[in-house]
């Protein structure tokens, strides 16, 4: 039977493509690392990369874009030297999610009732000192040196309309992808909760976000295979770019469970009878600085073995297309491209080492399924 079998609506939209690389590389597989060439292109350009190896060389089009075929391609175990022990391409990926530790001395905390919330970068702050009736920072009172909301505001009502009322001020120009979605604010998860964000200011306060992410995949004949959905050309972050079947942010006032039912149905088409049966398996965590945004992010993982005959329909107009591949190939898109979104290859990854594709052979082994929860999984 065909693996390649998909659910398609726009299979001609493509976005950049480059190879991974690390410095953790075993030295079984060095020579062939090194015969690589590859380009890191920023999130927004575009780069032709060729990959080159003892096998023939396989490329891209020239405006480095990439398609279905491109993923099928890249994923054979046949298109390149048998790597499957270099765990090279899963820790750039845990590098990606985890960039910036050096700058972490740029960030104010922020802290509410002497709880650390988040931390607020030091030129983002500079706009925020216009809201004297909204913000206190260390010089204005004795704060310890962290930033903090005004004493009036004593409630989470108040606190979330006068912050709120602050990102609408600033707009898309500082904090783009408003979405008008709230995520709550607090010092851990299940703590209090002392107010309520903007989702897409989150990372410009560094609060903690939360979020959950389904791996949904079907036996046939012994073997394991992983739905993947291809982002809509038209989202406004990761563009194009491979996803999990099932994904998204953890708002306020929803459990993870019926959060994860809810986008089940909206992204997917999956109904609540088979939804239900989706297993909660951990969480992977990483901590990202990127100019003024700190993200703190913690996903809560799901497995939902699906039937055989069930196909995917996107209902919200956020996938443009699905795909069915084994989980083995599915891992060599992660070993060797940047196709899939950074965090999803975090949550892939896990279910590599849970069902039992990574072995404590390879070189970093350990390291790896440490650095899967690099953040503050708390």
């Amino acid at each position: 039977m065909d693996w390649t079998c998909s659910c398609s609506l726009h299979l001609s939209r493509k976005i950049p493509f480059s190879l991974a690389s690390s410095r953790f590389i075993s030295k079984a597989s060095h020579a062939s690392y090194k015969s690589f060439t590859t380009s890191f292109p920023s999130r927004s350009s575009t780069t032709h990369t060729t990959i080159k190896s003892n096998s023939p060389t396989l490329s891209v089009s020239a405006t480095g874009t990439f398609t279905w075929d491109d993923v099928v391609r890249i994923s054979q175990p046949e298109s390149l030297p048998d790597d499957s022990s270099d765990l090279t391409g899963f820790f750039e990926k845990i590098r990606i999610c985890n960039r910036g530790s050096e700058k972490r001395s740029e960030f104010l905390p922020f802290a509410i009732d002497d709880q650390v919330v988040g931390y607020i970068h030091n030129g983002f702050a500079s706009h925020l000192r216009k809201f004297q009736n909204v913000f206190v920072f260390p010089q204005d009172s004795s704060c310890g040196g962290r930033v903090s909301l005004h004493p009036m505001l004593s409630t989470p009502e108040e606190r979330t309309s006068a912050v709120g009322n602050v990102v609408k001020c600033l707009g898309e120009e500082l904090i783009p992808g408003i979405r008008n979605e709230l995520y709550p604010v607090a010092s851990s998860f299940g703590a209090p909760i002392f107010f309520s964000l903007e989702r897409a200011a989150a990372p410009y306060f560094g609060i903690k976000a939360y979020g959950v992410q389904m791996n949904g995949y079907v036996e046939r004949d012994g073997q394991k295979l992983l739905w993947i959905g291809k982002r809509s050309q038209e989202k406004a972050t990761y563009p194009g770019m491979l996803d999990q079947l099932v994904a998204g942010g953890l708002p306020h006032g929803i459990a993870c469970g019926e959060n994860l039912v809810k986008e089940c149905e909206e992204e997917a088409g999956i109904p609540r009878s088979i939804a239900n049966e989706a297993i909660p398996v951990g969480a992977v965590s990483y901590m990202d600085i990127d100019g003024y945004r700190y993200k703190r992010d913690v996903l809560f993982c799901y497995d939902l073995k699906l039937p055989e005959s069930f196909r995917p329909e996107n209902q919200d107009g956020e996938v443009d297309s699905f795909k069915l591949i084994p989980v083995t190939h599915a891992a060599n898109v992660i070993r060797r491209t940047q196709f899939f979104k950074a965090n999803c290859s975090l949550v892939i990854t896990d279910f590599l080492f849970r069902h039992g594709y990574m072995s404590p052979e390879y070189i970093g082994y350990l390291d790896l399924l440490r650095s899967l929860r690099s953040g503050d999984c708390s």
